[in-house]
């Protein structure tokens, strides 16, 4: 063969086939992973785990030219979801993130018209940023 007639293309012919075999087992793992999340009932995820399983290639591309669609429809709604969830979460921090400065600021104002002393505003502010 050629790449082994120089080392050089012997190591990247090596390289080239172990990033394929990573490319191959991320596929296969998102295959199975699929088939356990899809609306398959038992004895059709079990018909599919034990194909992928016998037959890893061939499997896998009948796995994925008969549900690939839905494979894509799935991932795309969990992601959705879980935007979803981070924009809330990000909503409601900085939501109380404001009312926190709103809180010391009132109590700042409270403190310069003499309603409270400072020692009570250190307290208050401390609780507060707990």
């Amino acid at each position: 063969m050629f790449a082994y007639d120089y080392p050089i293309l012997g190591l990247f012919w090596s390289m080239l086939m172990f990033f394929i075999w990573i490319a191959w087992l991320m596929v296969l793992f998102n295959v199975i992973i699929d088939i356990f999340r899809s609306n398959i009932n038992g004895f059709g995820k079990a018909a599919w785990v034990l194909v992928v399983i016998v037959m890893p290639l061939l499997g896998v591309l009948i796995y994925l030219l008969a549900n690939g669609d839905d494979m894509q429809d799935r991932q795309v709604s969990r992601m959705q979801s879980q935007q979803a969830d981070v924009d809330a979460y990000i909503r409601n921090t900085a939501s109380s993130s404001s009312g926190v400065a709103e809180e010391i600021s009132k109590l700042s104002e409270l403190q310069s018209s003499g309603v409270i002393t400072a020692e009570e505003f250190a307290s208050q502010k401390a609780k507060l940023l707990a």
